[in-house]
């Protein structure tokens, strides 16, 4: 049985740093995938399914679902670990959607907790501007990806909420507490 833990929150809220760090830390039980890292090395190896991912990504707009999709369901599958942390999704009501239908004809999979770490727009936007990783940490694109981020946000919330599955994290504190309220989501049954 696979044990997966979603971690969504705005662009710089930090969600793929304390996903890492817990993944890290636990290697042996917990991997972590973030969609943004496995569609950016579909587009790394240069394939045509690559080329597509870019055209999307570059202008901050969400990939086409269903290569989203299969690429998170294929990644679940192939881990050998109980844990798995995926972080930045689900990031639309669609992809919300798609991944209870996915889990519905997975049972081997049981999504426990979806873990939403909140900060403020203004230091999401210090944080992403800050950060100058590429063509997509500029202004223009980060309004865009906020805006996506927030407009689905509270169907993604009641949703979750009403299953029993949303946890809320206060990102505007130091990496090492926001990853230790993670940990207690995580392991509060063997602990």
């Amino acid at each position: 049985m696979k044990r997966l833990f979603l971690i969504i929150g705005a662009p710089g809220s930090g969600k793929t740093t304390d996903a890492q760090r817990i993944a890290q830390k636990y290697p042996e039980r917990v991997v972590h995938y973030s969609t943004g890292e496995l569609l950016r090395a579909q587009v790394e190896r240069g394939t045509k399914l690559g080329e597509t991912i870019a055209s999307y990504v570059d202008r901050g707009a969400l990939v086409p679902l269903e290569i989203v999709m299969d690429t998170i369901e294929e990644a679940i599958k192939e881990s050998d670990k109980e844990i798995v942390l995926i972080d930045g999704f689900p990031r639309s009501v669609q992809q919300m959607e798609a991944l209870d239908r996915m889990l519905q004809a997975n049972p081997q999979i049981a999504l426990e907790k979806v873990v939403e770490i909140v900060v403020s727009p203004k230091t999401a936007k210090e944080r992403v501007l800050g950060r100058g990783r590429g063509a997509d940490d500029n202004e223009e694109v980060f309004h865009n990806r906020m805006q996506v981020y927030l407009e689905p946000l509270p169907q993604i919330e009641a949703f979750y909420q009403e299953r029993g599955h949303l946890a809320k994290v206060d990102g505007e504190r130091s990496i090492e507490e926001i990853v230790q309220d993670i940990e207690k989501l995580i392991f509060h049954q063997q602990q």
